[in-house]
């Protein structure tokens, strides 16, 4: 039996991998990811079972990396590229062309200027209900 110190939750283990939790249910669940099933029936996940795919993320490029996304508590990150910027006064309006869609973001002038965002640039949209902010890919 393995040692229970070394056992993660799924929902640890989303965490650590930079997935959603229904993401490792789903795996856990196609055999994708083998755990080990708690006296109550619980999926326990160890850190050797995972390794494999931090392996696999780690020698990914750094954008199709899955390490930013465990660096902030938002899941929804949509990567896109910005197809207008219009900054007034105090506020900013980054529009982003995610895939087909289109999506826009009203954040600060300053965050703008701070990121130093411009027209043509990849950037990611981080959707937390109904806020949406911008993070720079390339830094």
């Amino acid at each position: 039996m393995e040692d229970r110190t070394q056992l993660y939750t799924p929902r640890e283990a989303a965490r650590m991998l930079g997935i959603s939790y229904p993401a490792i249910k789903k795996w856990i669940l196609d055999g994708k990811l083998r755990t080990t099933l708690t006296p109550g029936g619980h999926h326990r996940l160890s850190l050797a079972h995972l390794r494999p795919f931090l392996v696999a993320d780690s020698a990914r490029a750094d954008q199709q990396s899955r390490t930013r996304y465990r660096r902030v508590s938002g899941r929804n990150q949509l990567v896109g590229t910005i197809t207008s910027l219009r900054i007034e006064g105090l506020m900013a309006e980054v529009v982003l062309t995610v895939g087909d869609f289109e999506m826009m973001a009203i954040i600060t002038a300053d965050a703008a200027r701070e990121l130093g965002l411009a027209k043509g640039e990849r950037v990611a949209a981080l959707v937390k209900s109904t806020d949406v902010m911008i993070e720079r890919l390339d830094l």
